[in-house]
């Protein structure tokens, strides 16, 4: 079923639409879910609970990229579950060094939304930037930041050193910040690595 009719569903608030998201997105949603959990409980709850939120948001929300749409869902909601799950204890190290490397990027992306630039703009702004890369470093950026796959399952998809995989990602964050302070006139000190 196309993703138009599976929305337009959704807009009339037919229960099919749950199944028929779940038939088409549910191994999707999964993979980003496992991604950031790897637990299979839990990212089969983040999963379900897609849907409860699709169909909440769905209306007034009219997204144009259904794909898109819940797989921010799952990850926002895996997200949020993982830092439940490791309140008081220790987070595993593949999130704890996405947290690090994406922490001054979080910072300065709230900044830029609150003071310098509308949320469109910033969403125009990181498209550029993702359309700029080359189709392999946009992969590696868009794996490691939205899929949350870990350095080592980058490497071995790419064919390529952990080492490089790394680098690449520093190095296109580092083009991230500088466009970002281009664009927002904001100093950023200390680019993590």
């Amino acid at each position: 079923m196309e993703d138009m009719q599976i929305i337009q569903m959704l807009w009339n608030r037919e229960e099919d639409a749950v199944r028929e998201l779940d038939r088409k997105y549910s191994n999707y949603c999964f993979k980003i879910a496992w991604n950031i959990l790897n637990n299979r409980e839990d990212s089969e709850e983040c999963v379900n609970d897609t849907w409860f939120q699709a169909w909440n948001y769905i209306p007034p929300k009219r997204p144009v990229f259904l794909a898109s749409f819940v797989g921010k869902i799952t990850r926002g909601l895996s997200i949020d579950c993982l830092r439940k799950k490791y309140a008081a204890r220790r987070m595993d190290m593949h999130m704890a060094d996405m947290e690090a490397e994406t922490e001054k990027l979080n910072s300065l992306i709230v900044n830029t939304l609150d003071d310098k630039m509308s949320e469109k703009e910033f969403y125009e702004t990181l498209n550029s930037f993702l359309r700029e890369l080359s189709k392999g470093e946009r992969d590696i950026f868009l794996r490691r930041y939205w899929h949350a796959d870990s350095i080592k399952e980058i490497a071995k998809r790419h064919g390529r050193t952990e080492g490089s995989i790394k680098n690449s990602l520093y190095r296109n964050r580092k083009k991230l910040y500088k466009i970002l302070e281009r664009r927002c006139r904001i100093s950023v000190h200390k680019i993590p690595k």
